[in-house]
């Protein structure tokens, strides 16, 4: 489970990105107070990277809320503090961070370019923590 305020950004690029990794993870994002929709940015800079996000939904954590899960991650300082509770079993909770794109002021060449930064990051991190979980694992 990915997870962060909206869900609408930084949580589905780190979904989308887990799955491109390993089809056979079984990846999900929330939000605590989930976007009605998808980010269009987000949508736009995970094209570039060959990743079709544009049907993801931002849902609401709450709806997990039973479900068990290896690995919870927070992606943002809001849904790390304001985690919920899970019912299900949670083998480990992690926080990486990263800011908020959505944030991001200027041009749209600029807006884009603090996406493609943070979409980079998420990448790489994820990336880095699929790898050394799975060598643990082996």
């Amino acid at each position: 489970m990915i997870l962060c305020t909206g869900n609408s950004c930084r949580s589905q690029m780190a979904e989308a990105f887990l799955k491109s990794f390993d089809n056979d993870l079984e990846v999900y994002s929330a939000g605590v107070k989930p976007e009605i929709k998808i980010n269009p940015n987000t949508v736009k800079v995970m094209n570039e990277e060959g990743i079709d996000i544009s049907s993801a939904k931002p849902k609401d954590v709450r709806l997990f809320s039973a479900d068990n899960f290896d690995y919870v991650i927070t992606v943002c300082d809001n849904a790390k503090q304001t985690c919920p509770v899970f019912k299900g079993k949670v083998g480990n909770i992690i926080h990486i961070p990263f800011n908020d794109p959505a944030n991001a002021k200027g041009t749209e060449a600029e807006i884009l370019r603090v996406y493609r930064k943070v979409r980079d990051e998420i990448k790489r991190s994820f990336h880095e923590l699929y790898l050394s979980r799975i060598l643990k694992s082996n």
